[in-house]
């Protein structure tokens, strides 16, 4: 059974730009790690500061793991780019 994660990520004012390319960066990350079977960045067309990361893992448990391999002086500086607290939460298809 796969698992969808979707993350949910706002920008602050302006800085739209600036929090695509730096949650681009963490793709080869996540994508190369164990257990990720896709990984995808999109950006909202009527509100470009709405982004989301669409993952699909082989179990929660591989990408709690895979979570840790961000450096956390990446996720202080989306931090700071961010306009509120990103969201999250695991899918299964119905059947799984």
């Amino acid at each position: 059974m796969s698992v969808t994660r979707i993350n949910e990520f706002r920008a602050k004012d302006g800085e739209d730009d600036s929090l695509y390319a730096l949650l681009a960066s963490f793709l080869p990350v996540i994508g190369s790690a164990d257990g990720c079977q896709s990984c995808q960045l999109l950006h909202n067309l009527d509100d470009p500061a709405r982004l989301v990361i669409i993952e699909t893992w082989e179990s929660v448990e591989a990408h709690q793991a895979a979570a840790k391999m961000i450096p956390p002086q990446n996720l202080e500086q989306a931090q700071e780019l961010l306009a509120c607290p990103p969201r999250g939460a695991y899918y299964i298809a119905s059947g799984d």
